[in-house]
């Protein structure tokens, strides 16, 4: 068993007060401070922006010259409070301070002859949240029983809520509904084999324990101390190398003398919509890279985007996670975000809505955010169902690559597709290899779309259970707060399809013709509504019978067996708008060192498809001018066609970034992009880690009209179908504002190309109310914005 403490407070309620002057000499007015004392005396809350304040406390700062220190007194609604005084020449005065009250707290700052110095604010939150994302989700499962064997603390006597156990497991004795344990300390240690065991519980020294150099290049003993516990319903942690000799013992506060004062956010991937509270990932929060090198780990599972994707409240869960780090441990250096896929996006999103939460960044596999892959992957199963089934007769379909020129995204025999002899045996159409839609994204469109598929753990032990049958399986309904409830009671959609004119670039490149880029844009069709959606078949639900096979989920598409075009599914302006005002589209405000490092698996058709950092890179120029400060690594392909990265590519980033961050800290005054390190620039690496190319232009060609870089020959970038449909790179289009057809015809829309006087007619009748101008910004899109 892990060894285990009770986590100490953060700091003793203070009581002493000093004297605020006599009443005659109020009475007077408060006299002034002397000319240029005021500006160098104030307080400031440290650990949360004053109106974030969770849990009842707070780290605060008093910027005082030394001589004015003993004269300065603090009061807390009135209350006399302790300055936490230092010695010496050093003029922040840093305390925690306790015992806030729900809602809004004053803190005075006085001095003993000039009266009253500052006055602050602390809005004070619970630590089971919310702060700013709205109303809780429920039902909400806890997961600290099944994750550490700890039942969640009762908080409501009666139903709805997470059914509570007595300590046999055999009675119910309340119900949760904010999942809450009370923190506890367990002590680790990486052993020669690279593997996690507990500390001793006799504290003897393992003779298996391994050592760590640390990125200051000291050598010490591979002790980790782990903190875990609740914050806004979710579970956190903290982990960072301590003394072996220190371990058990709190009592004057955490050991942090081999903390090296960086702290890592690690944040995680995954796509779910909510209603859990997360199982924890040792590998992510004690990420022995991390630790070794002497950063502290900040964890949540409110920041696994496997657990949920609304980023608003995963924003509010960093932000209260990371408080309680500062006040339990200190403020770090700098804050770094680290990780992949969901875990890339919240970094890319977060930096753009809560610019003091991290000071770099490491996004890995990254997506520019999450909201708008919804869109062109919406569209993979419209375009694969056209092709393997409305299309069926159309051998052209039947020729891999040639799939590529309406889904966009990379396709290849190399990967065998798994359902070409069903397909074939029921009489559809099937390539032999396949699309990135295929072994990438089958699935996401009804775990996204469709409220009747879903589920999470130990949804058993919610009580009633009817809570749980009406849930709303949507990536939509779990941002209800931001996309909001339609009429028909289910939560509004963002994605749309009307106008859009699929595999345009094919047909002005003329690698299609008139009739063919007709017929898909009269039959893909588009998404039922909620209230019309039905359960999935297979491979999702059931056996692969004639009835149940539905690998594209047709059953829930809008379809036309007639002559007549198939319906189009179409957004909600205000639900566009909602996800512009709210921060969940990424459009690339953000001021912070960034390193954007992928491993290339094109070959293999992954879901991480390469040309999302680039779409980044461009929302981010559009927005600030420059993208100087984020620099895009890709990592090699071995042995072809085998993708990945064999060297640790992640490590080799965590120290350029300290070099850039130290860079940064030494020089504030001086620009991101000029304090960059000489191995912080656009670079390729081989399968080992050698260097390809690097250095300015390695990438050109993707974002310019220039010739191929050394790394875009090297690693080639994809589409989606979006922008083989006319759209930007930035893949940031909800809804395209419209062009009549008759101006497409006359502008270019169609290049060289000509329709007859018949197929003019069937384009009119395709798009009714007219095709995506894509020289203009999304409908929805504030004009602010």
């Amino acid at each position: 068993m892990p060894a285990i403490t009770t986590s100490a407070c953060l700091s003793a309620t203070i009581t002493a007060a000093l004297s605020l002057g006599s009443a005659a000499a109020l009475a007077k007015g408060p006299p002034q401070l002397p000319p240029g004392h005021s500006k160098n005396i104030g307080i400031s809350v440290l650990s949360s922006a004053p109106d974030q304040v969770s849990g009842g406390d707070a780290r605060i700062a008093i910027e005082a010259p030394p001589g004015q220190r003993k004269k300065l007194s603090l009061t807390l609604n009135g209350e006399p409070v302790d300055l936490g005084r230092v010695e010496g020449g050093q003029r922040r005065i840093e305390s925690v301070i306790e015992g806030l009250e729900r809602g809004d707290n004053e803190l005075n700052l006085s001095h003993e002859r000039f009266g009253q110095v500052q006055t602050l604010t602390l809005t004070n939150h619970p630590i089971t949240g919310p702060i700013f994302s709205g109303p809780q989700q429920s039902p909400f499962i806890c997961m600290t029983p099944h994750e550490f064997g700890i039942e969640p603390q009762v908080d409501s006597e009666d139903p709805p809520g997470f059914k509570v156990y007595n300590d046999a497991g055999d009675t119910v004795i309340g119900y949760s509904t904010n999942c809450s344990i009370e923190p506890f300390i367990t002590y680790s240690y990486r052993t020669t084999d690279g593997e996690w065991r507990d500390w001793p519980e006799d504290g003897e020294r393992p003779d298996d324990l391994a050592q760590t150099e640390t990125i200051d290049g000291n050598t010490v003993d591979f002790v980790v101390r782990v903190e875990r516990g609740t914050i806004n319903r979710f579970i956190y942690s903290y982990a960072m190398l301590v003394d072996p000799d220190r371990i058990g013992d709190d009592e004057d506060g955490p050991d942090t003398s081999r903390w090296n004062q960086r702290l890592v956010y690690q944040f995680q991937g995954g796509v779910a919509i909510g209603h859990t509270q997360g199982e924890w990932a040792q590998r992510l929060a004690m990420n022995e890279d991390v630790l070794g090198l002497g950063h502290a780990i900040a964890y949540s599972t409110g920041n696994s985007t496997d657990v949920h994707y609304n980023l608003q409240l995963g924003g509010e869960t960093a932000l209260m996670t990371k408080e309680r780090f500062i006040e339990r441990y200190g403020v770090p250096d700098y804050t770094l975000g680290l990780g992949g896929s969901g875990g890339a996006i919240q970094q890319y999103v977060y930096g753009q809505n809560h610019p003091d939460l991290l000071d770099a960044a490491i996004p890995q596999r990254s997506y520019p955010d999450m909201v708008t892959q919804t869109i062109h992957v919406g569209d993979c199963e419209l375009l694969e169902h056209y092709m393997d089934a409305t299309d069926r007769n159309n051998p052209f379909w039947q020729v891999t690559d040639n799939r590529s020129l309406l889904v966009g995204l990379n396709a290849t025999n190399f990967l065998g597709n798994p359902f070409y002899d069903v397909q074939r045996a029921l009489g559809f159409a099937a390539a032999p290899g396949m699309t990135e839609c295929v072994p990438a994204w089958r699935g996401l469109s009804p775990l996204v779309l469709n409220p009747n598929f879903g589920s999470v753990p130990e949804m058993q032990r919610w009580a009633p259970q009817s809570d749980i049958a009406d849930i709303e399986w949507t990536h939509m309904d779990d941002l209800r707060n931001i996309y909001g409830v339609g009429d028909d009671g289910y939560a509004r959609r963002a994605v749309d399809n009307v106008g859009v004119q699929y595999g345009l670039k094919a047909f002005r490149n003329g690698e299609i013709g008139a009739e063919q880029f007709l017929k898909v844009n009269a039959k893909v069709g588009g998404w039922k509504p909620s209230d019309e959606a039905v359960q999935e078949g297979f491979p999702f639900i059931g056996d692969p019978t004639p009835a149940n096979f539905d690998p594209w989920s047709r059953r829930n598409m809008m379809l036309s067996d007639s002559n007549e075009p198939a319906p189009r599914h179409e957004g909600n302006l205000e639900a566009i708008r909602s996800l512009y005002e709210t921060g969940m589209i990424f459009h690339g405000d953000i001021e912070i060192p960034i390193l954007d490092i992928r491993d290339y698996m094109e070959p293999i058709l992954d879901m991480h498809n390469a040309h999302q950092s680039f779409a980044t890179r461009q929302r981010i120029r559009n927005e600030m001018g420059t993208a100087e400060h984020q620099k895009i690594w890709f990592s090699g392909i071995g042995p072809r066609p085998y993708p990945g990265s064999q060297f640790n590519m992640t490590l080799r980033a965590l120290k350029v970034m300290d070099e850039w961050m130290g860079n940064i800290l030494r020089n504030p005054k001086q620009s991101i992009a000029k304090n960059r390190p000489e191995a912080a620039v656009d670079t390729c690496f081989g399968y080992q880690g050698d260097i390809i190319a690097a250095g300015k232009n390695v990438w050109s060609g993707i974002l310019d009209d220039g010739g191929e870089g050394a790394c875009t020959r090297e690693f080639p970038v994809y589409t989606t179908s979006r922008i083989e449909a006319g759209g930007p790179i930035t893949g940031d289009v909800f809804k395209c504002q419209l062009k009549p057809v008759s101006e497409a015809l006359n502008d270019g829309t169609y290049g060289s190309h000509s329709f007859t006087p018949e197929q003019v007619e069937r384009l009119q009748a395709i798009h009714p109310e007219g095709v995506c101008d894509y020289d203009r910004p999304s409908a929805g899109r504030p004009a602010s914005l």
